[in-house]
């Protein structure tokens, strides 16, 4: 067939990997985005390639530990209490993928997409020169307690059925790969099918500039609605006029929802707020990415310092960052690292686009199907973006995509 002309709205790492695949099929690829170059969770994400996490963060149990968690000043959860109201339906449907039946289901999806992970990611940075970012060193999740470890067996168990590598460790065994850990540590599981990017804000420059190359062409511009007809999507600006293009793909990140609505399709997402701190000169040396499973927090080695992250805020997308939770997570890492030095750290805060059941939006609109959505990744997006570029791709292409998609269709809502 012929090559189209595709709008993407949204130029993060979903929206670029989705241009990367169109243009090596010889489509007309354009990229609206109000800051092309511009600070987003695909910058300061903690650069994981986290191919284990397929349990949705709905898992049975989970509602048990919020109460914990709110009260905790140090605790993986906080929500801003005006924006509870709006919350509700996101919390309503969360509370229903919180079975056993619909955690069983949301992690087959999941698998789905991130057992391709690689077979699609590789060929990706290959093409645009990028291979040397990423690093094939495995991750460790550590315990703090036997108690922790032991209730977490059953969902290490499922990752097991999903194909993960996942070999349980003692914490000396722990401290024996990352000498780093101090004694609070007492088990671990190292998963070696992780792997993470060198800095994710480079990873992103370098991809932008090489699809520019490949012809990509970039506006900078906000897009405030779509109007699609038989022929043709047009994506209404604020700032750079009306742009039409046969296909149209929102990949906006947490703004994607309000897009969606303007066509009629209802979508339940949320942003779920991450913060981190990166230490430049952090004291202490790290082979991989280390996952704290009991404080829900990670700590990656990039090259431009040790980047602690993590944390979910649910608070809207105007409420300003509470920077006080990138200062809790550097004090919950020097409980793991005692020989961790805090000063000089780069205090970061971005959206997460964040689904009740975890599982991203991919698939074409029911209201017109020249609209594909591709957003919804939450803590995923650099892992799944390789796959989800390649998975529009042949939505857009008339192909049989290689993951079945109902899982992720705008109707579930």
């Amino acid at each position: 067939m012929s090559g189209r002309n595709v709008l993407i709205v949204g130029g993060g790492i979903i929206g670029l990997a989705i241009a990367h695949h169109l243009l090596g099929r010889g489509h007309t690829v354009t990229i609206l985005d109000r800051d092309p170059e511009g600070d987003r969770a695909s910058y300061g994400n903690a650069g994981g390639i986290a191919v284990s996490e397929v349990i949705p963060a709905s898992a049975p149990g989970v509602f048990l530990k919020v109460p914990g968690w709110l009260l905790d000043p140090l605790g993986p959860l906080a929500v801003r209490w005006r924006h509870l109201p709006s919350l509700i339906p996101w919390l309503l449907r969360f509370s229903h993928a919180s079975s056993r039946t619909e955690m069983l289901r949301g992690a087959k999806a999941l698998a789905s997409l991130n057992n391709r992970t690689y077979d699609d990611l590789l060929p990706m940075l290959a093409a645009n020169g990028l291979q040397n970012e990423l690093h094939c060193k495995g991750a460790l999740s550590v315990y703090e307690t036997e108690r922790a470890f032991q209730a977490d067996a059953g969902t290490w168990d499922l990752r097991r059925l999903h194909g993960i590598t996942c070999d349980d460790l003692s914490g000396d065994q722990a401290r024996e790969m990352e000498p780093a850990l101090g004694p609070i540590v007492r088990r671990a599981v190292a998963t070696p099918q992780w792997s993470h990017v060198s800095d994710p804000r480079t990873l992103h420059s370098a991809l932008l500039t090489s699809l520019r190359q490949r012809g990509l062409t970039v506006i900078r511009g906000s897009a405030v609605g779509l109007t699609p007809t038989e022929s043709a999507v047009t994506v209404d600006t604020s700032d750079a006029g009306p742009l039409a293009a046969e296909d149209v793909v929102i990949a906006a990140g947490a703004w994607s929802g309000f897009l969606a609505a303007t066509i009629g399709d209802r979508v339940l997402l949320e942003s779920e707020r991450g913060y981190n701190t990166t230490i430049a000169a952090p004291g202490i040396q790290l082979g991989r990415e280390i996952i704290f499973a009991e404080r829900q927090f990670v700590a990656t080695p990039l090259s431009c310092g040790l980047r602690i992250g993590g944390a979910a805020e649910f608070g809207g997308l105007d409420a300003k960052p509470n920077f006080k939770r990138s200062n809790a997570l550097v004090s919950l890492a020097r409980r793991y690292f005692p020989d961790l030095v805090e000063t000089h750290g780069t205090m970061w805060s971005g959206h997460r686009p964040a689904t009740p059941d975890s599982l991203p939006v991919i698939g074409r609109s029911s209201r017109n199907r020249r609209v594909i959505h591709a957003f919804g990744h939450g803590h995923l997006g650099l892992t799944q973006a390789a796959t989800t570029g390649r998975l529009v791709a042949d939505l857009i292409d008339g192909a049989t995509p290689v993951v079945d998609l109902l899982p992720f269709s705008v109707d579930r809502f």
